[in-house]
């Protein structure tokens, strides 16, 4: 007993102490994309089917929409001279698709709170986690929260296994036909006040497999959404990040 009290001790602190501090992120992450406009200028403006998403456009100056993109990194190779690069920003969550959408001058993703309208929320966030035809990797990220490294408890905000139990929905994947009415009858069963958080870019958006006549191109086809959280999938730090905006432990 001793010797496992020795070696727990030895083995420190171990839950990271964001959001206190920044987190270490992998040399490759690839986070909220930064556009150089002197680039993109001189590019005379960029070729789109590049994204095999859809996520980039020329229509009101050069952007790249997060709530369609899958950070495969394309629009960052040769072909576009450097215009666009993936920076180490993990914080991309909006409250509104719109803000999602990442111009020129856009430096990370400002987005606003409303305060009235999640103050209930602050203490205590009990979500149900609902696949909606994803490939589970949104899940996956989202399930690592609950380790002793991110420690989502510490929040105030768990998983349960019921509807009836939740504040809210925590939704990845496009919304397949298959899954649409299950996500309904889910959504009703969650008493009043309940948001609805999208996780992923196919639950922005449908992904990649946006157009396909057996999905609805995302979650806000299908209910409100509350809380947009990009990515392909999204690192956890990213989830973490979303879910700590929607509770006002982060800006």
């Amino acid at each position: 007993m001793l010797r496992e009290i020795h070696a727990r001790i030895k083995q420190g602190y171990k839950t990271t102490s964001f959001p206190k501090k920044p987190p270490v992120l992998p040399e490759r992450f690839k986070g909220c994309p930064e556009i150089d406009k002197e680039k993109v200028c001189a590019k005379g403006g960029i070729r789109e089917d590049i994204c095999p998403t859809g996520a980039i456009s020329n229509e009101q100056g050069f952007t790249v929409d997060l709530a369609r993109c899958i950070f495969c990194g394309a629009c960052e190779g040769a072909e576009l001279n450097g215009a666009v690069k993936f920076s180490n920003n993990y914080s991309m969550a909006a409250f509104n698709k719109e803000e999602l959408l990442v111009k020129t001058d856009t430096k990370g993703i400002k987005t606003v709170r409303d305060k009235e309208k999640y103050h209930i929320f602050k203490k205590s966030l009990k979500l149900r986690q609902v696949s909606a035809g994803g490939c589970n990797a949104c899940e996956a990220d989202t399930n690592v929260l609950n380790t002793l490294t991110y420690n989502l408890e510490r929040f105030g905000i768990q998983f349960v296994a019921s509807p009836r139990h939740a504040d809210g929905l925590l939704v990845t994947g496009p919304v397949t036909e298959n899954m649409r009415v299950a996500l309904e009858k889910t959504y009703d069963a969650v008493p009043d006040p309940k948001i609805v958080i999208a996780v992923g870019a196919c639950a922005l958006s449908g992904g990649i497999y946006r157009g396909h006549e057996e999905t609805c191109n995302g979650v806000d086809t299908v209910l409100p959404v509350d809380l947009y959280i990009p990515g392909c999938p999204p690192h956890p730090y990213t989830i973490l990040d979303g879910l700590l905006k929607i509770i006002g432990r982060v800006e």
